[in-house]
């Protein structure tokens, strides 16, 4: 049986739920000790944010992105109005996969630092000439990374959508790659690493993108 994911929420009834995906053996207190919840309370806008709690060893086999799907996604469907799905590094990849699968269950994304999964899928893309020359067989698609790339050939138009990632980011090359697939106005990048600075700017930006409204008192 699978195990109820840990999560920290901060929940007033707003209209939109935010799900804050963890990068790598990062905790959701990771969230709160970065400013991240405060800085919603701060700005007093109406988003409920989950952060959760995800074990390393049930990402690589989609677990962790099942669990996710059941225990969050799918009953914040009844108990918000929109569904918004978010992470860091490895939390952003993890976004991209459950939306790949289930683009029914997601409304927004915010992709900050989004890892851009194995060398063998980008080397793969990068060997055809880019994403838009790449055609993966039925066998390369069972690789969860490859299905990430696969529905990043044509994601949907009218979701909204925010990419950003460190200028000297150490994956800045394939984080760029995955912003050129959204609209030119989705994508953002700041000065910094893979590092919580640069994070903690990209929030400010994403929360200052006008997505959300502020709270009625």
């Amino acid at each position: 049986m699978t195990q109820p994911l840990r999560c920290l929420r901060a929940e007033r009834g707003a209209a939109d739920l935010l799900v804050l995906l963890p990068g790598a053996y990062m905790r959701p207190e990771d969230f709160v000790e970065a400013g991240f919840f405060a800085e919603v309370e701060r700005r007093d806008l109406a988003l409920d944010l989950c952060a959760v709690a995800v074990d390393m060893a049930t990402v690589s086999d989609g677990r962790a992105a099942e669990a996710v799907r059941q225990q969050l996604l799918a009953p914040a469907r009844q108990s918000h109005e929109r569904v918004w799905l978010g992470g860091i590094s490895l939390g952003g990849l993890m976004t991209l996969e459950i939306t790949a699968g289930h683009p029914d269950l997601v409304d927004g994304l915010c992709l900050i630092a989004p890892y851009p999964g194995s060398r063998l899928v980008t080397n793969a893309i990068a060997s055809a000439g880019g994403i838009d020359n790449w055609a993966p067989t039925a066998e390369a698609l069972r690789d969860p990374d490859a299905r990430v790339w696969h529905w990043l050939k044509a994601p949907p138009p009218d979701r909204p959508v925010f990419v950003g990632h460190g200028r000297q980011d150490r994956f800045a090359e394939g984080m760029a790659q995955i912003a050129e697939r959204f609209l030119p106005a989705s994508r953002h990048e700041v000065e910094g690493d893979h590092d919580w600075p640069a994070w903690r700017a990209l929030w400010s930006r994403f929360l200052d993108t006008g997505h959300f409204a502020t709270r009625s008192h």
